[in-house]
């Protein structure tokens, strides 16, 4: 199995448009080492296979697709490697990128769950949107815990984890979550065994949950807040991290806990990480802290191969 991190940083990208935090101050002036990211998004392919799954479609699609030529193989006149589009939730920083790809020749093949589809329906109608364009081929993701299959990505296995954490703000239950708001996926490559949990948006940490980020040989999962209060804190939101559906990494259970808890071999990063986050500065104590743990942080282009 290939993973491309298309991006890794939160809704609104690193540095943000509008922010001029230490940290997005600081990498746009160059007196914070740090690397720009784009809006959180990857790519899966099996290891033989040249199409593979695009999870999440993020605002900044075309200029992730341009930087990641694989994406573009060129075999005709028009052309993609995504077999299919996975959604995780239905979050703007997470589905707006569809409208992207609306040029496609026929529908867009899309897999998301059952909530999504309404919040992508009534809440923020791009799926009826796209029926003005290619349309959109969609299929339901289960919750039971059962295997799903895309089809032209041979050998690749998908199954859905429902996640406690929040739905979009126009999502008719915004306010009272239903299981398939958010997902985690485990992924697994039947020709090699090895097994990937990938979960961008985790509020809270289950026994399902842990099951399944201790099976997998590489976790990634949500990087977004170093402390539950950081953006009380700055003064940027009155919501702390868990109000948003975010575990912060650190703190009494926070995400570093629960990854010290994982078998020593398995891979721990951490991917869609804010903007106000002090990991993002490589010279800080709070990664310091991560390279300590083994825990890495994700970067636009990073390959994983398992």
């Amino acid at each position: 199995m290939r993973i491309t991190v298309l991006g890794s940083a939160a809704g609104g990208g690193f540095p943000q448009w509008n922010c001029n935090c230490r940290n997005c101050a600081g990498v746009r002036s160059g007196t914070v080492r740090a690397r720009p990211r784009t809006q959180s998004s990857i790519f899966v392919l099996p290891d033989e296979g040249a199409d593979g799954v695009l999870f999440n479609a993020s605002p900044d699609i075309l200029e992730q697709i341009r930087s990641r030529p694989a994406l573009q193989p060129a075999r005709a006149l028009r052309d993609s490697a995504i077999a299919g589009v996975v959604l995780m939730d239905g979050q703007v920083d997470h589905a707006t990128g569809l409208f992207m790809l609306r040029e496609r020749k026929g529908a867009l093949p899309l897999w998301c769950t059952d909530p999504v589809e309404e919040d992508l329906t009534e809440g923020n109608p791009i799926l009826r949107v796209l029926g003005h364009y290619c349309g959109v081929d969609r299929h339901r993701i289960p919750l039971d815990g059962s295997a799903f299959a895309i089809p032209g990505v041979a050998d690749l296995e998908f199954r859905a984890l429902p996640l406690s954490s929040k739905a979009a703000p126009y999502s008719p239950h915004r306010e009272q979550p239903v299981d398939g708001d958010n997902i985690g996926m485990l992924m697994l490559d039947r020709a090699s065994g090895r097994r990937v949990f990938y979960a961008p948006g985790l509020g809270q940490i289950t026994p399902a949950v842990f099951d399944a980020m201790a099976g997998a040989d590489c976790v990634l999962v949500d990087g977004t807040f170093w402390t539950d209060d950081e953006m009380p804190r700055m003064g940027l939101s009155a919501k702390t991290a868990r109000d948003i559906g975010h575990l912060p990494q650190s703190g009494p259970g926070g995400m570093l806990e629960w990854l010290a808890k994982l078998p020593a071999g398995t891979r721990r990063m951490l991917i869609h990480i804010n903007n106000t986050n002090p990991i993002l500065d490589e010279d800080s104590a709070e990664r310091a802290q991560l390279q300590h743990a083994g825990v890495e942080v994700c970067e636009d282009g990073m390959q994983i191969h398992l």
